[in-house]
């Protein structure tokens, strides 16, 4: 039976995400700990702990209660995230390839898939992937429940319309993604641009500063950004958070002295787009002869084998990263600045020449200990990917789950 939703039901779902939050941060909790720390009412917390126990959000945990001989009355069971029997799926689509995934409710993945574009854009990088997608879930499920779809990009994206508005590399324009995906597998699916998700994924899961004031900058094919501000992601008309890739910057992966002299679609010279991407990178790595052609993987391989070509060019496009991110802390000042970027979590060195031309660069000259290489490594596009669907889970479970009780 569907669960219907009344007058009222604003307050009890907003209950509901306090405790639900509550024990995710906590837990395993007791009832009462969790009244203290929400304000709630010992009844209050047991009724929404009723409801978030029945929607298989929570878990009592019999086998971690104190007992003894001293106790009064019933012991307290300690509440947990129950990371058992719900998952969300999660599709990441890139420009080299697409990341499919299942996470359960603390944003731990479960499976991960990653399948090659091919070098497809327009609606033809969709449609083997609509026709796969009902399979590979039931597939990957593992008996679980899936409550719903989460797909994030690049580019400029409509959360609430469910489109995506631009992303030029896989030549999108007004892409109605969700509409798409839903027809495709019957879930409720929510998307949403990938820094926006992996800003979401870093206040739900990540560090308690993020909760405060956060900057994330994305460096992959395409260049993003997000903003958050007391846990809440910045979403800005129309709907789109502003467009990073075009901050001005000097230096290239060659010369990190030089001006740019690549042209960006925009038309303009020294766009960060254009002088951090991984296209960039990769073509100027196999044109220097470090790599046989431009390749990711390859460039890693080169790294890791010490070969000085690959390290300069990486060292430098970090010098570059470190000038765009001292511009951003300048403007925004904000409590932890989290960059998604494949070499500066591969290897620490990396992360340390990020930070040096970011202190030798900011004005405010804040402590570069304020940024930090986000820490999921291989798993980090799957957890964006899944992080719309479980950010709309804490912050309203009851709505969220309605259709599936």
């Amino acid at each position: 039976m569907p669960t219907t939703l009344r007058a009222g039901d604003d307050r009890r779902d907003a209950n509901a995400a306090a405790v639900l939050r509550t024990v995710l941060d906590h837990g395993p909790i007791a009832r009462s700990r969790v009244a203290e720390l929400t304000g709630l009412s010992a009844s209050a917390v047991s009724r929404q702990t009723v409801d978030l126990v029945r929607l298989g959000l929570l878990s009592e945990r019999p086998e971690l209660a104190g007992g003894g001989t001293g106790t009064v009355g019933r012991p307290q069971l300690p509440l947990a995230v129950d990371t058992d029997q719900l998952a969300v799926a999660g599709l990441h689509i890139g420009v080299p390839y697409t990341t499919f995934a299942l996470l359960d409710l603390r944003g731990r993945v479960l499976r991960r898939k990653e399948v090659s574009n091919r070098g497809r854009t327009g609606l033809a990088v969709l449609k083997p992937l609509l026709a796969r997608l009902p399979r590979l879930i039931d597939a990957l499920a593992g008996g679980r429940t899936v409550v719903g779809l989460g797909a994030v990009s690049g580019g400029s994206v409509d959360p609430e319309r469910g489109l995506v508005l631009r992303h030029g590399p896989l030549d999108w324009q007004d892409l109605p993604l969700r509409a798409l995906l839903r027809e495709a597998t019957g879930l409720p699916v929510r998307v949403d641009n990938h820094a926006r998700a992996l800003t979401q994924a870093e206040i739900l899961f990540g560090h308690p500063a993020a909760r405060r004031s956060m900057v994330q900058l994305f460096v992959g094919h395409v260049v993003d950004a997000a903003l958050a501000v007391a846990g809440t992601v910045h979403l800005g008309p129309p709907s789109t958070t502003g467009d990073l890739g075009h901050l001005p910057v000097t230096g290239t992966v060659t010369d990190p002295d030089a001006q740019s002299e690549a042209r960006c679609h925009c038309g303009r010279l020294g766009c960060l787009s254009v002088a951090a991407s991984d296209t960039t990178l990769f073509e100027a790595a196999a044109a220097a002869g470090v790599t046989a052609e431009p390749d990711r993987a390859q460039l890693i391989a080169a790294v890791k084998r010490g070969d000085p070509g690959a390290d300069r060019l990486v060292r430098n496009r970090a010098r570059i990263i470190g000038r765009a991110l001292a511009l951003l802390a300048d403007v925004v000042n904000p409590d932890l600045l989290v960059l998604t970027e494949t070499f500066s979590f591969l290897d620490p060195r990396y992360l340390d020449v990020v930070r040096a031309e970011f202190a030798l660069r900011s004005h405010l000259r804040r402590d570069a200990d304020l940024l930090i290489a986000q820490r999921r490594g291989p798993d980090v596009l799957a957890v964006a990917a899944g992080t719309p669907v479980l950010g709309e889970l804490y912050a309203g479970p009851v709505r969220a789950l309605a259709h599936h009780h």
